[in-house]
């Protein structure tokens, strides 16, 4: 089975580059057709899509967050990463990786989310 964890700071400042890994086990990242993405949830607010690395090692950003997102991965240590530069406690989230299938929006892995705090 696969299993996805997620790991970085807890807290960041505004000024300051939010990262954060996720590890995955039980399956290779690059094995077709599967995407790998970032997805967070805001206080009292529904779940956003941030970003997805395909097998390929295509990387797709959401329109409002694209300028300011970066998706990489280490294909060694079947390991995606996220780098989100927050600069207002927009950022502030729960945030999760999880595997997609083919279609859009479907995902069957979830790692268990970890909580994120943009402050000053």
């Amino acid at each position: 089975q696969v299993q996805l964890q997620e790991s970085g700071p807890g807290l960041v400042k505004p000024s300051q580059t939010l990262s954060l890994t996720c590890t995955v086990s039980g399956g290779s990242i690059t094995t077709n057709y599967y995407y790998w993405s970032w997805i967070r949830q805001p206080p009292g607010k529904g779940l956003e899509w941030i970003g997805s690395i395909a097998y390929s090692g295509s990387t797709y950003y959401s329109p409002s967050l694209k300028s300011r997102t970066s998706i990489s991965r280490d294909t060694s240590k079947n390991q995606f990463t996220l780098q989100l530069s927050s600069g207002t406690p927009e950022g502030t989230a729960v945030y999760y990786c999880a595997r997609g299938g083919y279609s859009v929006g479907e995902y069957d892995y979830w790692g268990q989310g970890t909580q994120v705090t943009v402050s000053s």
